[in-house]
């Protein structure tokens, strides 16, 4: 018995094989252009799988390749008067239509549509065939018709695609929207889809359309939903004070969870919206009912308002968090504030002496390694403000020490580096950038590339190394809060160093400052300076691209900002600029599409 078995599953094996072997072959004529032979090939496997779908289209599309109409209509007929499939009623038209036929095409076109009448189902075939020969219409129709007999049937998502593919843009809009409603489990998705067809222009077409269309929805029944995607919306456009209000919507009648006006808060704050960013924080702060959301939301403000605060008014941040921790106390929840307090009386307040003290009292709390490291971190950043690099070393070899390979042991490296360029020893730091450039943070890995780029690039030009360290004075004085002492030491170096590459990164660093003082005139000058002298060095990008930013948020020059914008888009394909660069062009430029 064994043998006979064993001669059964070759023989089966080998049929296959030699089936598969056909198929190859048959789909290589096709290919290649050969249909007489394609054409062979298929007729053959088709008579050993006459039920084969794909065999009967490929026989048919020989056909037509060879322009042999009339054997297509034969085949196609006996076809159909063999087995009711409307998707062949479909071919048979396409066949007539092939031949500019239309008045027979239309015919079967239309018995295949009259088929889903009958049975509904046939829809899912008559559309794979309508969209295999680009009918669009046609596929539309079907879909609406299934869908108007089986309201089970939900093709709005398939509709809004060929919609959009016929650049019908409000029926394309009105068919994801319709598919939101139905499925808002996929709303994500959705919302992907029609992102590609808006911008950040507000005054778009696209975009106007979109809300109007959201707007009418809430008009005739009023849903969440709608008010999500109007939030969304005014997002994309980086109009967050809009978005807020439909946020809040939503929160009155559902009052769960803050998590997206959170979400909504930190966008602002990040797009450089503060106010809006602090009128979110405050609402957060009246209506958060769990602690962790209260304090981040606190935190936040204060990150804000400490940005903004003039020397006359640093007494009453300092209030604030004195009053938080005699609301809350000084625990591992409150570490956050605890930090940013410690910090805000150092570098901004000059109390370095009581802020190592507040941070020495939270190291005596119960926190994780992980917590210790954050405020060890900022200790060292104090020592560094003091220029005690040594005792700052110590803390950031600490961390190192006990958060091996964590990105946080990653970063206390970089401050290693950064402190050791402060003091001028120039070697030690730039050992341990090279072993940051691997470092599993690229944020890190950038900085690290950029310092020790910055130190190699000039550390041979004078053997004093004169003009590196003015730069890394003013380095350390910005760091300091110290910027306008950091500015004039940058002057220092572009009068005194003319000839030495640093230039262009004391040009870079200055403008830099002048934008934090909001001197963007200023600013700019610098930028430019880089661009007309320095083009084949490696700033040009960034100056490209801040001086673009400046001439879109400061200084009213949208042509000018396009034209920096272009600049990168055409010439700088691999800077990290790149994408932003093209998202900004395009609104800039009024396009439609991101």
């Amino acid at each position: 018995m064994r043998f006979p078995i064993l001669f059964i599953v070759f023989f089966l094996t080998s049929t296959f094989v030699f089936a598969q072997a056909d198929d190859m072959l048959a789909k290589d004529y096709f290919k290649n252009g050969d249909y007489e032979k394609a054409l062979h090939e298929y007729k053959n496997l088709y008579k050993k799988s006459p039920s084969s779908i794909t065999y009967i289209n490929q026989i048919v599309s020989a056909y037509q390749q060879l322009e042999q109409y009339k054997e297509a209509e034969i085949f196609l007929l006996k076809l159909i008067e063999r087995v009711k499939y409307p998707a062949f009623m479909v071919e048979l038209g396409y066949n007539y239509q092939l031949q500019n036929d239309i008045e027979n095409a239309t015919i079967y076109y239309n018995k295949a549509l009259a088929s889903i009448d009958d049975r509904p189902s046939n829809v899912f075939s008559v559309v794979k065939s309508f969209q295999s020969h680009t009918l669009l219409n046609e596929a539309i129709v079907s879909y609406e018709k299934a869908m108007l007999l089986k309201p089970d049937y939900n093709f709005n998502l398939q509709l809004a695609q060929l919609y959009g593919e016929q650049g019908n843009i409000e029926k394309m809009f009105t068919s994801y929207i319709d598919f939101a409603e139905k499925t808002p489990s996929l709303l994500r998705n959705i919302k992907l889809k029609i992102n590609n067809f808006i911008s950040e222009d507000a005054t778009s077409e696209n975009n106007i359309l979109f809300r109007k269309i959201v707007l009418k929805k809430n008009q005739q029944e009023p849903n969440l939903l709608w008010n999500d995607l109007l939030s969304w919306l005014f997002i994309q456009q980086k109009d967050f004070k809009k978005a807020f209000i439909q946020e809040k919507a939503i929160f009155n009648r559902q009052p769960e969870s803050l998590s997206n006006i959170e979400d909504l808060a930190d966008i602002a704050s990040s797009e450089n919206d503060n106010e809006t960013a602090k009128e979110i924080y405050t609402f957060i702060i009246e209506k958060a009912q769990d602690q962790d959301t209260l304090l981040h939301a606190h935190y936040k403000l204060l990150q804000l308002e400490t940005e903004e605060v003039v020397k006359e008014n640093y007494n009453d941040i300092k209030a604030k968090y004195l009053a938080l921790f005699d609301e809350f106390g000084t625990f591992s929840q409150t570490l956050n504030l605890q930090i940013s307090y410690a910090h805000f009386l150092a570098f901004y307040m000059n109390e370095t002496v009581n802020a190592t003290s507040f941070l020495e009292k939270t190291l005596e709390l119960p926190l994780t390694e992980l917590e210790k490291a954050a405020v060890k971190l900022e200790l060292g950043d104090i020592l560094v403000l003091q220029e005690k690099f040594n005792q700052a070393l110590i803390y950031y070899t600490q961390i190192q020490r006990n958060l091996k390979n964590s990105t946080i042991s990653q970063e206390a490296r970089y401050k290693v580096a950064k402190a050791s360029y402060y003091k001028g020893d120039f070697k030690w730091a730039e050992s341990q950038l090279k072993i940051l450039k691997a470092s599993t943070s690229q944020l890190i890995a950038n900085d690290a590339l950029e310092l020790k780029l910055l130190i190699t690039d000039n550390k041979y030009e004078d053997s004093l190394q004169t003009a590196l360290k003015l730069y890394a004075k003013a380095d350390l004085l910005a760091f300091q809060n110290r910027n306008e002492e950091a500015i004039n030491i940058l002057d220092k170096i572009l009068v005194e160093h003319k000839t030495e590459p640093i230039i262009a990164q004391a040009l870079y660093k200055q403008g830099q400052l002048f934008e934090s003082k909001k001197q963007f005139e200023k600013a700019a000058t610098n930028y430019e300076s880089i661009i007309e002298n320095y083009r084949d060095g490696i700033l040009i990008d960034d100056a490209l691209y801040k001086l673009a930013e400046l001439y879109t948020n400061h200084l009213e020059q949208p042509e000018k900002a396009k034209a920096l914008y272009e600049q990168i888009i055409f010439n700088h394909a691999d800077s990290i600029y790149f994408v932003d660069a093209r998202k900004r062009f395009r609104a800039l430029r009024g396009d439609a599409i991101n």
